[in-house]
Order: structure tokens, then sequence, then C-alpha cells
């Protein structure tokens, strides 16, 4: 087990889903608030925080582009860039995108660290378009 600080990171579930005995929301702790926040700051459109406009990324837009490589190193920009400059708790170790045109879907996989920790982390998910 990697050691670290005595920081606790923690968040609510988006879910929202409550707690069974005390039906308050459960929170999600440590990797997993962090993986959490990771996706949520990936999805975010620019604008759509209040008072933090800078908060964004182009992610959604350019899933309606046609899938190839070049969407796929364009995605893998922009997650780099915005796990860069607004995700302080981890250290980025990698990021794979992988185009699937037949599918219409883009492959993700993110690497990572948390700050003061040994153990690299992985966070898969896959993004296509909604209507």
């Amino acid at each position: 087990m990697a050691t670290r600080n005595s920081r606790i990171f923690s968040d609510l579930d988006l879910n929202f889903t409550p707690h069974p005995v005390t039906g308050d929301l459960v929170r999600r702790f440590d990797e997993n608030a962090i993986k959490q926040s990771l996706k949520n700051l990936i999805m975010t459109r620019h604008y759509e925080r209040p008072f933090h406009s800078e908060i964004g990324s182009p992610i959604r837009e350019l899933l309606f582009d046609p899938v190839s490589p070049m969407t796929g190193l364009m995605v893998r920009r922009a997650i780099i860039d915005i796990i860069s400059n607004f995700e302080p708790r981890v250290q980025l170790l990698d990021v794979d995108v992988i185009p699937s045109p037949e599918n219409n879907t883009l492959y993700v996989s993110i690497t990572f660290k948390i700050v003061n920790t040994e153990a690299p982390l992985n966070l898969e998910f896959i993004l296509e378009r909604s209507r």
C-alpha cells in the first residue's frame, strides 16, 4: 500500500445515491473521488460552470466530428490540457485515446498518480455521441 500524507480527498457521489441506513448522500473518497472529478472535468463544456468560464474542454464538440485518428489526437490533447490545468491532485502519466470509427466511439485510458503516492491508477471510459 502506498504511503502518503493524511489528506483524504472526498466528494459527493454524482448519482445522488442515498445511504441505505442513514438516507444521507453517499460520499466518494480518495481515488474514487478523483476519478469522478477527472471524468467530470473532461465532460465539462466551456461556460458551463458559473463564474468559472475558463474551466471546460472541447471534447463534447469533438465527438460530433467523424471519428478518425486525427480526432483521437485532438481529444487526447484536450484531456491532457484540462487535467494539467485544473486538477492539481494528480500527476498525469499517460493518456491513450483509441478511435473506433466502425462504432463511432473513442476508448480513453488515463494513467495517473495521486500526489504524494507511488501507485499508478487507471481510469478507462468510452466517449460517444449523445443526441
